[in-house]
């Protein structure tokens, strides 16, 4: 005797198998993987389904298949950092890292650490926010209370800063510690000091 869930299972979701596969052909490159997709799917329906049924059956169908994709394109990306096989069998040089280059790239981040220790403040907090922990601009902006006009005048800044210690011959940062002839107000804008 069918189950109340098996019953709706037939009735609700299975009368969809057609259109099911269709969009999975249409959606999923690798044809030899559909039939396991669509089983896939209809077990993620039968399992949600046993806790609540859902009131949108098709709907629900549909959004599972697009759900287990994204799921599948996401995993499709991840490389493996698995070992395949021996690395000594096949003949490649491994490219270790020499003291020397170690010592250069530990130079390289007290460099840039000094150099990013150097921009104002304002700057620093904004080239922070924006470029290590990545936050859009927007949200840049209202974490500081400024605009979104300001914090891409501060990126703009901070970068020019950085490449100008790392490149240039270092004006900038000279004559931002030393005060120089401009220094900033505070809110960003230079100013001219009286003599």
């Amino acid at each position: 005797m069918a189950s109340p869930l098996d019953i709706w299972f037939t009735e609700e979701i299975l009368v969809h198998e057609e259109a099911l596969l269709r969009y999975l052909q249409r959606c999923w490159p690798h044809r030899a993987e559909i039939h396991d997709l669509r089983q896939e799917v209809y077990v993620r329906v039968y399992e949600a389904a046993g806790k609540a049924l859902p009131t949108q059956p098709k709907a629900f169908l549909f959004a599972s298949a697009r759900h287990l994709l994204a799921d599948r394109a996401r995993r499709a990306r991840v490389v493996s950092i698995e070992p395949m096989g021996d690395l000594d069998t096949l003949n490649v040089l491994i490219d270790e890292v020499s003291p020397e280059r170690r010592l250069h790239a530990h130079q390289l981040l007290h460099r840039l650490a000094a150099a990013f220790d150097r921009l104002p403040p304002r700057c620093r907090e904004v080239m922070w926010l924006r470029r290590v922990e990545e936050l859009p601009q927007k949200e840049v902006a209202a974490r500081l209370g400024i605009s979104e006009k300001t914090v891409e005048k501060q990126v703009a800044k901070g970068v020019r800063l950085l490449a100008s210690h790392f490149y240039g011959n270092g004006q900038a940062q000279r004559a931002s510690r030393a005060g120089g002839p401009e220094a900033e107000d505070g809110t960003g804008h230079r100013q001219q000091h009286p003599d």
